[in-house]
């Protein structure tokens, strides 16, 4: 588990780390706003592209093996990165990186249900959801160190470089604790390649005009939106007849199930507000409050507090109180950044970001109640032969989710900018407001599932 879950550290680290660097970036290596993009973003294209058929191959031939190829090119594409002289150097490296880690996540669950039995599950998956709080809401605050430590020209090399004895490390002690299965076990049946196929297109086809919103001007680009809808389309078609006599990429079946089907429709509405978060406000306090990337990384530190506070409570509560305890957090969450948007209505210039301490606190603590129960309770019912593929659904709908959100909010939040003369306060508090409509849509799911659930209850109660 500490093999596993390092790793997903800093695969999901590499998501936001970058985002403070920006400016270091295309001041070193002259990248225009284009190229600029593609470093952020292409990393969580290719990221989202291996999930689903690297969590196939896991459940199929052995995690282990999944693990270790993929954390050994995430290393190296750092390496990579961190060498970069050139913007197409930097970019290859990055996609290379993402689809590295698209590799390794799906992994990291499909472990847990492995190797825990499902009353077990709690602990860890809250660990994993802590895991995944921190490193999402501590990349700035890591990233804004390293380049003042180093310096702006050499500090962003370090983003990168920091991934290579971490990672060593972990392919080391990964060969010698983390367990394969025995080969009367594994499976010999056919990886399902069209459904591989179809599924990487309709998942790049849709990816591709949200990371790119900002950049490629007009309308034309949804038109993609309409042939990823088609494609996936033809993805369904092809899976449920394959599905008939063999082992699809994706047991549709799942999604018949209650928990699994709205568990990850609440992963991807929440990750839609929740990463946008940190896109817009890094942006609000780097160029609108004129704060160092480590004034900036320290701001949100008390996001990622709270979360790691509460998820590793989640995991523990979550065998207990079930669906209710999501309902809770995205409540707290709601009324964290419902509070942010009040502080910075009354609070201007300099000292804004610091006046939002607390409501981000609050607002942490409860994501940490979001993350890992969600997790936990959306996968309770997945077979483990299934864990690896079921997770990268999961984790496929937070990536797609992502980058909705990030679309989203950033077209709002570059929106007002524009129309109010450069007000980023103005633009930030809108911005907000869109990241609170998500986290009530999540609320809004999760509650049909807790009510759901009790019906049944009374239902068997009464069949009694």
């Amino acid at each position: 588990m500490s093999v596993a879950l390092v790793a997903g550290f800093m695969t999901l680290l590499d998501v936001s780390i970058v985002n403070v660097a920006l400016p270091s970036i295309r001041a070193d290596l002259q990248l225009g706003s284009g190229e600029l993009q593609w470093v952020l973003s292409g990393y969580a294209l290719t990221f989202g592209l291996l999930l689903v058929p690297a969590g196939r191959y896991g459940d199929a031939r052995g995690r282990r093996t999944a693990f270790m190829v993929g954390l050994a090119v995430f290393t190296l594409a750092s390496a990579a990165a961190g060498l970069a002289t050139s913007a197409l150097w930097l970019i290859i490296a990055r996609l290379v990186q993402g689809a590295a880690a698209g590799v390794v996540n799906p992994q990291v669950s499909g472990l847990i249900q492995q190797l825990f039995e499902p009353h077990e599950r709690g602990k860890p998956f809250g660990l994993l959801g802590a895991t995944i709080g921190i490193s999402t809401a501590v990349g700035p605050l890591l990233g804004g160190l390293l380049i003042q430590v180093f310096g702006a020209e050499q500090g962003w090399r370090w983003i990168f470089y920091i991934n290579v004895p971490i990672g060593l490390a972990a392919i080391v002690l990964g060969h010698r604790w983390i367990p394969t299965r025995p080969r009367e076990d594994r499976e010999h049946e056919s990886l399902d390649p069209v459904g591989v196929v179809l599924l990487g297109v309709g998942v790049f086809l849709l990816l591709l005009p949200l990371v790119q919103e900002r950049e490629w001007q007009g309308n034309g680009k949804w038109l993609l939106v309409v042939a990823a809808a088609a494609v996936l389309a033809g993805f369904w078609i092809w899976e449920r007849r394959f599905g008939r006599h063999s082992t699809s990429v994706i047991d549709l079946g799942l999604f018949r199930v209650r928990s699994y089907a709205l568990g990850a429709l609440v992963g991807v509405l929440y990750f839609g507000g929740f990463t946008s978060i940190f896109f817009t406000y890094t942006l609000f306090l780097q160029n609108g409050l004129h704060y160092t990337a480590l004034q900036a990384g320290l701001a949100i530190t008390p996001f990622a507090l709270g979360s790691a506070v509460t998820a590793a409570i989640g995991g523990r509560k979550v065998d207990h109180l079930g669906r209710t305890l999501v309902v809770a957090g995205l409540v707290i969450v709601a009324l964290g950044l419902t509070g942010a948007v009040v502080v910075l209505n009354v609070v201007t210039g300099s000292a804004a970001g610091w006046a939002t301490v607390v409501p981000l606190l609050v607002a942490g603590l409860g994501s940490g109640l979001v993350i890992s129960p969600n997790q936990t309770l959306t996968l309770s019912e997945v077979p483990v032969r299934r864990a690896g593929s079921a997770a990268a659904v999961l984790q496929t709908g937070q990536r797609i989710g992502t980058a909705i959100g990030i679309a989203g909010v950033g077209a709002v939040f570059f929106n007002r900018l524009a129309h109010h003369g450069g007000d980023w306060g103005l633009a930030f508090r809108t911005s907000l407001t869109v990241t609170i409509a998500f986290v009530v849509a999540a609320l809004i799911a999760a509650t049909t599932d807790v009510l759901a659930s009790r019906r049944h209850h009374d239902q068997e109660v009464a069949a009694r």
